[in-house]
């Protein structure tokens, strides 16, 4: 049987810095239809950096990273997830919904009472994950270029 653990990382570290560029390869492929350069994930972290967020978590699957997510505070009561992702040949084993937990307990750890998000509608099986763990559409809360569908849950 194999497992999920999901722990706070510094966003700086080696480990959040390969783990964010994989997850950013990934949704720029399925954006373009093709591989993700290397300079376009770099634009995205100049575009959208990390360093403002308040926690972030890596998952591993029987030791191996295979996950991350964090939060920024955007106020008192309310967190932001980013950069929620499960490697491909991990979906379907559970990763989501531990990540999505710890993230959870991270924001109400900060004071939130409410946690939002912002995602594609290519992202079908993020969307899915949401809706099965009690994230509701919300009207837009940003003017994100690539934001089609907006999310809040009630922490």
């Amino acid at each position: 049987m194999s497992s999920w653990t999901v722990q706070p990382e510094p966003v700086d570290s080696p480990t959040a810095v390969a783990v964010i560029r994989t997850y950013l390869a990934d949704i720029i492929a399925r954006y373009y239809g093709r591989p993700a350069t290397s300079g376009e994930v770099d634009q995205a972290i100049a575009d959208d950096p990390t360093d403002d967020l308040a926690r972030f978590f890596v998952g591993r699957r029987d030791g191996v990273v295979r996950g991350c997510v964090g939060f920024r505070m955007v106020d008192r009561e309310t967190a932001e997830m980013k950069r929620m992702f499960v490697d491909p040949a991990a979906r379907g084993t559970g990763g989501g919904a531990a990540l999505l937990a710890a993230v959870e307990e991270g924001a109400v750890s900060f004071g939130a009472a409410a946690i939002r998000l912002d995602t594609r509608t290519d992202l079908v099986e993020a969307r899915a994950l949401y809706a099965r763990h009690g994230y509701r559409e919300v009207p837009a809360f940003n003017d994100d270029r690539y934001a089609e569908h907006w999310f809040e849950k009630r922490l």
